[in-house]
């Protein structure tokens, strides 16, 4: 196993299509990513928390209209997804090795026209709170990156962080629900998934794990 880890670390070492430390883009991509990575002005869509880039994939090979970016910390899991976006010639994907919290060093303010989180870490003790990915702390870094009008994504198997999340985002003024479901694939919104499906939500459905999803577009206050 350990091999394998650093097989794939050398991987994202050598790859263009990783951006992590130690890359002279890791530093002077920030407010950049059309000019310099992709060379077009296409929109820009974050799979945050990405872990083998599932949908970022998925998504790169359906839309080579839009530009996508996988985010994670975990860099043996991007390997992954990097490498198969290369298998299938994919130049709209791109893959961020970092924390989510740290997203203010990568992007500019409306740089970003959507955003999805698909099955992030539940965190449910309450002392964990601080640490979910759909907390008021981590909409308000989301924000700053949408642009206005922007589409924000949540899916998962968790019950508990659907239901904490649904709250959050009905309290914050400048989301609009636009659509939930408790059981996606027994809704019309599956459609809009494109039958994409991750490693770990096969595991669950698998075990007869119903699938959350709620669809949300950004309306930014007016500045002064």
């Amino acid at each position: 196993m350990a091999r394998r880890k650093l097989g794939r670390f050398r991987h994202n070492a050598a790859t263009h299509n990783v951006i992590e430390r130690g890359k002279e883009l890791y530093t002077s991509i920030k407010g950049r990513w059309n000019e310099v990575y992709f060379k077009n002005t296409n929109p820009i869509v974050l799979e945050l928390a990405c872990g083998k880039g599932e949908y970022t994939v998925g998504l790169g090979s359906r839309f080579p209209e839009l530009n996508f970016i996988g985010i994670d910390i975990k860099g043996d899991r991007i390997a992954r997804g990097s490498a198969r976006a290369e298998e299938l010639g994919l130049k709209n994907v791109a893959f961020l090795r970092t924390g989510i919290q740290y997203l203010d060093e990568f992007f500019e303010e409306n740089e970003v026209s959507e955003i999805w989180l698909v099955h992030p870490d539940p965190q449910p003790r309450d002392k964990e709170e601080k640490r979910r990915l759909t907390n008021s702390t981590f909409l308000e870094l989301y924000k700053r990156y949408l642009k206005n009008g922007g589409i924000y994504h949540l899916k998962t198997d968790s019950e508990f962080l659907f239901d904490y999340s649904l709250e959050v985002m009905k309290t914050d003024p400048e989301f609009e629900i636009l659509d939930y479901t408790k059981d996606l694939y027994n809704s019309p919104l599956k459609e809009g998934h494109f039958e994409i499906v991750t490693h770990y939500e096969r595991f669950f459905t698998d075990k007869g794990a119903d699938i959350n999803y709620l669809k949300a577009r950004l309306h930014k206050k007016e500045t002064a």
